[in-house]
């Protein structure tokens, strides 16, 4: 029966793969390939496969052990190895910046494509981004100071309030499902450009002790005769552990009326990490939602997701209560949050 191993060595910017299988106690080499590496780069949208490993090496050695693998993406940061069918000689216009990756190939030119940190323009924030320039809304890459080098995608909101939002919760059509677990909140899920919460972790993280007093959040919601209204807080922040929500003072210029100051200060709640002061009444299993639960809530924009506003039972759906009350379930929400200072 064929062994096979496959040895590989990292040497500055160069990673040597070979593929070696023994036959019969008979060596034989199938394949050698000297690949080289250009940092804070990587090759887009030719991906075929995508994996999770420990190292460059590591993902160099899949590349290696396949025949159609031309090229390389290793990301440092979460560890994705993508392997790719095409080079960047092939397709420069896919050839981007990309903080924390590194591409490698077998072009001894492709180090020279290497950028180093300094080199890259690296918005710590929305509001960077705005100050430097970028008026539209979208999704963007963001390289928050305690993400230690790591990028984040977000989706900033460069049009309200003055922009610069990092737009961390959105609900507005249903299309995801916001009953989840404390796994998947701690993650985060669905679309950017869609339905979505960031992930308690990025949020954490955002809004850690070395930015005490920096972020402020505001809410913005819509019912469904089209009227809006809007809350904003100073002082946000969101603690590790169990999440507690930490807001200062409530913008007396809202227009929403204040639905979180029953929830100052209390940890997250979800359908299977029950954190409520309500006993043996489970918020949010009752409830259908997920959020910093007292015994329930002023409001629950992650509650289930009604067709209209008379759809919803009482503390049911999406409601900021004093605004439209515990019973009227909303049409949109946004949660985000800004750096008042850099």
């Amino acid at each position: 029966m064929a062994k096979l191993y496959a040895s590989f060595k990292v040497v500055n910017l160069m990673v040597f793969l070979e593929v070696v299988i023994f036959v019969n106690g008979h060596e034989f080499h199938t394949r050698q390939q000297l690949m080289y590496a250009a940092e804070n780069c990587a090759l887009q949208g030719s991906a075929y496969a995508t994996k999770t490993v420990r190292s460059r090496a590591i993902c160099g050695v899949k590349c290696g052990m396949d025949e159609r693998c031309k090229s390389f993406n290793f990301n440092d940061c979460n560890k994705t190895c993508e392997l790719n069918l095409a080079t960047r000689r092939e397709h420069p216009e896919d050839f981007n910046a990309t903080q924390g990756s590194v591409y490698f190939d077998a072009d001894e030119d492709t180090p020279l494509s290497s950028l180093t940190d300094s080199s890259l323009n690296l918005y710590r924030s929305c509001k960077m981004l705005l100050d430097a320039g970028y008026h539209s809304s979208g999704i963007y890459t963001i390289y928050p100071e305690r993400f230690d080098g790591c990028s984040l995608r977000v989706y900033c909101d460069m049009e309200t309030d003055g922009g610069g939002w990092i737009v961390f919760q959105r609900r507005q059509d249903g299309s995801v499902d916001f009953y989840r677990n404390w796994a998947e909140y701690q993650a985060g899920f669905g679309d950017r450009s869609g339905e979505f919460w960031l992930g308690n972790d990025n949020l954490v993280t955002l809004t850690s002790d070395d930015s005490r007093g920096t972020w402020e959040l505001r809410v913005d919601l819509e019912d469904w005769e089209g009227n809006t209204a809007w809350a904003k807080y100073s002082d946000f922040k969101i603690s590790p552990g169990e999440y507690n929500l930490n807001i200062g003072q409530y913008d007396a210029s809202s227009s929403a009326g204040d639905s979180l100051a029953y929830h100052r200060g209390r940890p997250f709640t979800t359908n299977d990490h029950d954190n409520d002061a309500s006993g043996s009444y489970h918020c949010a299993q009752s409830l259908h939602g997920a959020w910093w639960f007292g015994w329930c809530s002023h409001s629950d924009l992650n509650g289930e997701y009604y067709p209209d506003e008379h759809a919803a039972a009482h503390e049911k759906g999406v409601y900021w209560h004093y605004w439209k009350g515990h019973s009227y379930s909303l049409k949109t929400s946004q949660m985000k949050l800004r750096a008042m200072r850099q």
